[in-house]
């Protein structure tokens, strides 16, 4: 659905949750006007959710709020970037990506980038201890899902011996204040490269150059998550936890009464974070059984006979 020329999302069952559907890369300039048209609308919509721009996060509304959080850098240079805000282990892994030769640069959305983009999605189906969403998808589905917002998007590519070996899509918002990794994908079989470290540094260098004075990165906390190793690579990169209030207007009294009992944050936030911990070391553990032996079955695949003469 559509609210104040803003396509809106709707999650949930019990408790029916409306949102930006670009949130983080675009935000209602009038919230009440935004929240009068949901309530009006024919969907469901118990509560209705948003958060401002990193640089208004300091400015609170009336409204139910809880604090949430960005990973985000300031971005000002990138020689200051270089120098300061990231320490030196990732500083020597961007030279090191170069002296291996990757190259990375920003690239235009077309044929051959897209093939390059389906490859890596298809180089394993397990990524971070778990399923890898974007495996098996045809390449069609790989060019649509990737030319999204194309007027507020920066592509670039990590290349090794002109081979695409990561990509990232960076989104900026209407005004240009902040940009965010929308996808930041590398190849497994590349790491040794480093080549995300790589795409990290062109993309604070391509927000530098156009003035956008913040890089976000999804969030740096999950709920009682609060550090693993993705929260330390962005933690290494330069990336700090900003606290930033989400507010929740309810719309109904299922709204209301989800909004005083906890249920928007979903059942699992009432696991203790022990439990949860690890049953995500069993998870990882298990999809990385699967594919090893995947791979094995692949590797001891006999070679089929050759027809008879």
């Amino acid at each position: 659905m559509e609210v104040c020329g803003k396509e809106i999302r709707v999650d949930g069952r019990l408790i029916r949750i409306a949102f930006l559907d670009a949130e983080g890369y675009q935000f209602l300039a009038e919230p009440e006007t935004a929240i009068r048209s949901a309530r009006n609308s024919r969907t469901r919509i118990d509560l209705f959710t948003f958060i401002p721009r990193l640089s208004d996060n300091s400015t609170k509304l009336n409204y139910p709020m809880e604090m949430d959080n960005m990973a985000a850098l300031r971005v000002s240079t990138f020689d200051e970037w270089m120098t300061k805000q990231i320490d030196f282990k990732v500083r020597n892994k961007i030279r090191k990506a170069a002296k291996k030769g990757v190259v990375v640069r920003e690239v235009p959305f077309e044929d051959a980038y897209v093939r390059g983009i389906h490859a890596i999605y298809n180089e394993s189906p397990i990524r971070q201890g778990k399923p890898f969403w974007h495996y098996g998808k045809d390449l069609e589905t790989v060019r649509k899902m990737n030319a999204t917002y194309m007027d507020r998007s920066i592509f670039i590519g990590a290349f090794f011996e002109d081979n695409l070996i990561g990509f990232v899509k960076l989104v900026f918002d209407e005004d240009r204040n902040q940009a965010g990794l929308m996808q930041i994908v590398s190849m497994i079989g590349h790491q040794d490269k480093a080549p995300t470290n790589a795409l990290i540094a062109q993309a604070v260098q391509s927000c530098a150059e156009r003035g956008i004075p913040y890089l976000w990165y999804a969030n740096m906390s999950y709920g009682k998550k609060q550090r693993d190793g993705l929260a330390d690579f962005k933690r290494h990169n330069g990336f700090q936890k900003i606290d930033l209030p989400r507010y929740y207007v309810p719309l109904t009294i299922a709204g209301r009464i989800g909004l005083r009992l906890g249920l928007h944050h979903g059942m699992t936030t009432w696991i203790p974070e022990p439990i949860a911990a690890a049953y995500r070391k069993l998870r990882k553990q298990w999809y990385e059984r699967k594919t090893s032996d995947l791979e094995t079955a692949k590797q001891t695949e006999l070679p089929e006979a050759p027809p008879q003469s």
